[in-house]
């Protein structure tokens, strides 16, 4: 029998408990701040951070530090830097791949320089949800709820700067000001996401529930319910299949994000295509 029939035995283990506490703070946290970044079309962006955390993190394992303070001191710093420059970012994608190639090099840097971060860095990269601590859960907790009230705070003049933003500039919404404090939250998503699927498969969280979600429709907060209900059974049904099967929960919440895209994009092509022709109209009517 492939799957064994053990299911309530899953939570009688500490780190399995972790695991889905972590994840799913990650997974609301990345739905949420995802389907902003895929409506500003900020997706490479959103890359280019996981990556520069990678400097960070090496960096802060190098130095005995918390592995996440350095994640989000690269990436809040990166982020700020790009809100600055606002809808400039979009069109610099050589600016950027230039500091991932720094950003690497840096990282490749603190690995050679420490034989102790050799087994950290598939963590890092690749990330490793069955080795989050109480500790961490309890960081994640505390950065995710500061993310969700600001995002609560700024939501409707953030949605309506992200569709209209020449609009929203001549009535006196602070474009910029709010381009520099998303970055700012994306850095810190980046930041959390890194530990449960790593800087590589940073899209599995961040962007694929949320263009899922924008193949199913147009109204921003049924799409927001959509992404955050996409990342969160990636990431329930990764731990399952990972408690079950002895492979990285990662590779199967990477696995499960992007079938979930597959199926809607294949399945139902008609119902897509009709939604992606009425998008720009109906978030048109954002007051």
């Amino acid at each position: 029998m492939f799957f064994s029939a053990g299911w309530l035995g899953i939570f009688e283990y500490a780190f399995m408990r972790n695991a889905f506490m972590a994840g799913t703070l990650v997974a609301v946290t990345a739905g949420i701040v995802g389907y902003f970044v895929v409506l500003r079309r900020l997706a490479f962006a959103g890359h280019a951070l996981a990556h520069i955390g990678f400097a960070g993190a090496t960096g802060a394992v190098f130095l005995n530090l918390n592995l996440f303070v350095g994640l989000a001191v690269f990436t809040t710093g990166a982020g700020i830097a790009m809100g600055i420059l606002g809808d400039k970012v979009r069109g610099r994608d050589v600016a950027i791949g230039t500091v991932l190639a720094l950003t690497m090099g840096l990282g490749n840097l603190f690995l050679s320089l420490s034989t102790k971060l050799a087994g950290e860095a598939t963590s890092i990269l690749f990330g490793d949800l069955l080795a989050i601590s109480w500790a961490q859960v309890q960081l994640t907790l505390v950065f995710a709820i500061g993310t969700l009230l600001v995002m609560a705070t700024i939501y409707r003049p953030l949605l309506f700067a992200s569709v209209d933003p020449e609009m929203a500039e001549t009535r006196g919404v602070p474009v910029r000001l709010l381009g520099v404090l998303f970055m700012v939250l994306l850095a810190l998503t980046v930041s959390q996401a890194v530990q449960v699927v790593g800087v590589l498969l940073i899209f599995s969280l961040l962007i694929t529930p949320a263009a899922t979600a924008h193949l199913l429709t147009s109204r921003p907060e049924i799409g927001i319910v959509y992404a955050v209900g996409f990342a969160v059974a990636s990431v329930w049904s990764g731990l399952l299949l990972a408690y079950q099967i002895p492979w990285p929960p990662s590779a199967f919440i990477t696995l499960i994000s992007f079938t979930l895209y597959l199926g809607v994009r294949l399945l139902i092509p008609s119902f897509t295509m009709a939604r992606q022709r009425s998008a720009q109209s109906n978030l048109q009517t954002v007051p």
